[in-house]
């Protein structure tokens, strides 16, 4: 442990983590939600005791190069690391073998090199389709209305596994504008997934309660855990 592991600090953490807990059982009951702890900027040490100490068990990291920095310091034996972040075809090889799912494919050519690289890494890699639910062009994700074409696509590869979708939605100032982007996200899903073990990725810090209303299965919540990034 080090300085930044204040006593008030680690006390926030554990209230904040349990009363998101409490949000879900309320919110989702019944259900099975994963909670992901986005951790971009969130020093290992954090990680490592909200993992220990809290019973997080699922991160995600937005950056390449930030997984890599802080990959050798964390208890990969208590957390489970996702990549959600925006990724390019260079930095492909960088993630196999290291993340257990990337959210975030949107293009053929990203599937390809995954599945290249899983392939020469003798892996199979576990994917979700990110769906552009606001078609905002300053955003991944693919539009709404592809998501058949592209899944059929992704069909030809065989080291990659689709496990679901990912919905990046629009910033709403009012936190009841995010159910249309929402259900949206779950009827796509209900669609064309909805196995057990599927996953519906959707809601942030500022609208996770919204989403798992709308039957989000695994929330990415960084803030409403770890505190305004620094």
């Amino acid at each position: 442990m080090t300085e930044r592991l204040s006593t008030e600090n680690l006390a926030a953490l554990r209230e904040n983590i349990s009363r998101i807990r409490e949000k879900i059982k309320a919110l989702a009951p019944g259900r099975d939600v994963v909670l992901l702890g986005a951790t971009k900027t969130v020093p290992p040490d954090v990680i490592n005791y909200a993992a220990r100490e809290c019973g997080l068990s699922v991160i995600g990291e937005n950056r390449v190069q930030e997984l890599l920095d802080k990959y050798p310091h964390l208890d990969r034996e208590r957390l489970e690391i996702h990549f959600i972040g925006r990724l390019q075809k260079n930095k492909v090889k960088y993630l196999i073998g290291k993340v257990a799912l990337i959210h975030s494919v949107d293009s053929i050519e990203l599937a390809r090199e995954i599945d290249k690289r899983s392939q020469a890494a003798g892996v199979i890699t576990d994917v979700l389709v990110e769906i552009n639910t606001g078609k905002e062009e300053s955003k991944g994700g693919i539009n709404p209305e592809d998501i058949e074409e592209f899944l059929a696509s992704l069909s030809q590869f065989e080291n990659i596994r689709v496990r679901g979708i990912m919905t990046m939605e629009p910033i709403c100032s009012d936190p009841e504008d995010y159910k249309k982007y929402f259900w949206m996200g779950k009827s796509i899903f209900d669609r064309y997934f909805g196995k057990p073990g599927d996953i519906l990725s959707m809601g942030m810090s500022g609208s996770y309660q919204q989403a798992l209303m709308c039957g989000s299965n695994l929330i990415r919540v960084g803030t409403a855990i770890f505190g305004a990034r620094s």
